[in-house]
């Protein structure tokens, strides 16, 4: 992953997961905890692709995993974001724009059920029965509601967010690209390395033009 992303990745995952342990955990809402950390993955997921979902995914569940309050084995939510991540990568729309807002809310409802499934399927593997004490079917509906009613004012602004850092100058490609263009002006113009050819160039006209007037002096004479 460049820079930029990398940077912009762990900012927005960072300020997902302070405002989500120290705001959202603390509304004591029935079932579920919307899941800002969630949403900035899928969000984020959408503009890098698989891949760069899947290590976006991985780095902010591992981050979760080791940030109090959390009581689960660590690399239990690391394993699920990543899932996560890169499907929903895999259903990235071209150019990392969205057309409509149906398929992304469709993708945060199907990832809030399918991240809340695979939590609780890690955690049978391992002995962790807190989802079956708590009602599995609450907390599905409840994460997919709190996180489809959060989704609109996360995956917008994050995607875009994303976008902007994809087309920053100071990108590689950018970069490069600049680079080749102002290297190619400044080499034409700039350092006179083609001043030879300028000069032949100009020999090449005069000479023509001494060809013409002496073609019309002839004429004239004619007359």
């Amino acid at each position: 992953m460049r820079f930029n992303r990398m940077l912009l990745s762990v900012t927005l995952v960072v300020v997902a997961l302070v405002i989500q342990v120290s705001v959202l955990a603390r509304l004591h809402l029935p079932g579920a905890v919307p899941d800002l950390v969630l949403l900035t993955v899928i969000a984020l997921a959408m503009v890098y692709g698989h891949v760069g979902g899947a290590l976006i995914g991985f780095g902010a569940g591992l981050l979760s995993d080791v940030v109090p309050p959390a009581d689960h084995a660590a690399g239990r939510y690391a394993l699920v974001l990543c899932v996560i991540g890169y499907c929903v990568g895999l259903v990235k729309p071209e150019n990392g724009r969205l057309k409509s807002a149906t398929g992304p809310m469709a993708v945060v409802v199907v990832a809030a059920i399918g991240s809340t499934l695979l939590y609780a399927g890690v955690g049978a593997l391992v002995g962790d029965t807190a989802a079956r004490h708590v009602g599995l079917t609450s907390l599905l509906f409840t994460a997919a509601l709190y996180d489809l009613l959060l989704a609109p004012f996360v995956v917008p602004v994050v995607m875009a967010l994303a976008r902007r850092a994809e087309n920053d100058p100071l990108a590689e490609g950018g970069s490069a690209g600049k680079a080749g263009d102002v290297s190619t002006g400044w080499l034409s113009s700039g350092t006179g390395l083609r001043i030879g050819s300028q000069r032949s160039g100009l020999r090449v006209k005069a000479a023509k033009a001494r060809v013409a007037r002496a073609g019309r002096i002839k004429g004239v004479k004619r007359l």
